[in-house]
């Protein structure tokens, strides 16, 4: 374990929610030698930026959290950029890892990788079984070519590259802006102006009933620190799977959800919905019994967590904006 904390770890994409949760966790570990890069410092869509970095800095491990991402608005409006962009994120990545020899990579997607009506709880082996949900299309293919390009530097180089799929993610450092942000920090924002501007309700997009899972940005850093430690490429390929999902294993309808959020916030007035906007996909909830039987499991619960993010948004007046 001391070899391992002494190893060079580069974190891609260590200012977002999720990398900056990451790079908490190496701290709090005691990671000896963490490498970030600021953009525009180095710009990742930009190949020979990365070549370079790599070359410069030759890191031992990899951890992609970098990517350009948002909810149904930003991906619906944004598409030509939410594919790009992530497209070059990652293959300049993955690609100048193995040039370099990267003894470990680990590339985080997203599971909006998975068919729009696949069967529920969604199991990895769901994947390119069926048609993806049109808002967020463009997003779902970039990481879905991740996953294949760390599958395929394995089997063809025996590359230690391995793929995992959160569920969806919220917590310190969230996305609050209402154009871009995903739907639990733009309840959190909804319900806190309505309170503060005494509004007599807050109005929702779609119908409320769509179900989705949630899961503490924390935990997936613990989930990210233990794949470290634990679990290689060949634990996975060798059962079938190209990526492994990371999750709670539980969901919820988004009008529970608005309910919650309305009482930890204190908001008293009422909850309506335009059912003239879209809902996105019907059901996401995954299955991680995997994860779950290779030794990890989530410690938040719903509720927690999203009391802590509140209270982290009241502090960071900058997040308001």
């Amino acid at each position: 374990m001391n070899d391992l904390k002494k190893k060079k770890i580069y974190l891609a994409g260590h200012t977002g929610m999720v990398g900056s949760a990451i790079l908490r966790k190496l701290n709090s570990e005691v990671f000896e030698n963490v490498i970030v890069k600021d953009f525009p410092g180095v710009d990742l869509r930009k190949q020979a930026e990365v070549e370079n970095l790599f070359a410069t800095e030759k890191p031992e491990i990899v951890i992609i959290a970098a990517a350009k991402v948002g909810g149904i608005l930003a991906n619906n409006i944004y598409r030509a950029e939410f594919l790009y962009d992530n497209l070059m994120i990652e293959a300049n990545l993955i690609n100048s890892a193995f040039q370099t020899g990267v003894e470990k990579l680990i590339f985080l997607g997203s599971s909006c990788i998975y068919p729009k009506l696949a069967p529920q709880p969604l199991k990895e082996e769901y994947l390119l079984t069926g048609s993806l949900e049109f808002t967020n299309e463009p997003y779902a293919v970039a990481k879905i070519a991740g996953i294949k390009l760390c599958e395929n530097y394995f089997r063809q180089y025996g590359c230690n590259f391995l793929s995992v799929m959160p569920t969806n993610l919220y917590g310190i450092n969230d996305n609050f802006d209402l154009q871009t942000s995903h739907v639990l920090p733009a309840l959190l924002r909804k319900f806190h102006e309505a309170k503060e501007r005494n509004n007599e309700k807050v109005i929702l997009w779609g119908t409320g009933k769509p179900l989705r899972e949630f899961l503490y940005v924390d935990d997936l850093a613990e989930a990210i620190i233990f794949l470290i430690k634990k679990i290689n490429a060949q634990n996975l390929y060798s059962d079938g799977i190209t990526h492994l999902n990371i999750g709670t294993g539980k969901d919820i309808s988004i009008n529970d959800l608005a309910k919650i959020i309305s009482d930890i916030v204190g908001f008293e007035g009422k909850i309506e919905y335009d059912s003239t906007k879209p809902d996105g996909t019907p059901r996401k909830l995954l299955d991680v019994s995997r994860i779950n039987k290779l030794g990890w499991k989530y410690q938040t619960e719903l509720e927690d967590g999203i009391k802590k993010t509140y209270q982290w948004y009241l502090s960071k007046p900058e997040a308001m904006i």
